[in-house]
């Protein structure tokens, strides 16, 4: 007799992650649902083209970590004789496609230094 609790009774899930903001908004009527999400509705197949984009070639991974800089190059304090005078924020967060850009750039280096064997720190 088994246990309730053996592997031959457990069922194999796995995480999903559901947007609770998209989840409330199908809810609500078209006239009240935010603009900003219909507006990026339309980069939804270059966000899956981005992320479908498999890094398995050396040259391709070299030439993505050359093109896609590791910090945002906009970031920068302003200053005038030694005093700071502002700050310009990240602009790159404000890109629709940033997290897909950056995850991108990941695969390329995971590609590099775990497929390849190379040293990344050239990248970082």
């Amino acid at each position: 007799m088994h246990s309730p609790y053996t592997t031959q009774n457990l069922s194999l899930t796995s995480w999903v992650w559901i947007d609770q903001e998209a989840l409330t908004a199908s809810h609500v009527s078209p006239l009240r649902r935010p603009a900003t999400k219909a507006s990026f509705a339309i980069l939804r197949p270059l966000r899956h083209w981005l992320n479908e984009i498999e890094v398995r070639n050396p040259k391709l991974a070299h030439r993505l970590c050359q093109l896609i800089p590791a910090e945002c190059p906009f970031e920068r304090d302003v200053n005038f004789l030694g005093r700071k005078l502002f700050h310009i924020p990240p602009m790159c967060k404000l890109n629709p496609l940033y997290e897909e850009v950056v995850s991108l750039r990941f695969r390329a280096l995971c590609y590099l230094a775990d497929e390849c064997g190379e040293d990344v720190t050239p990248y970082c």
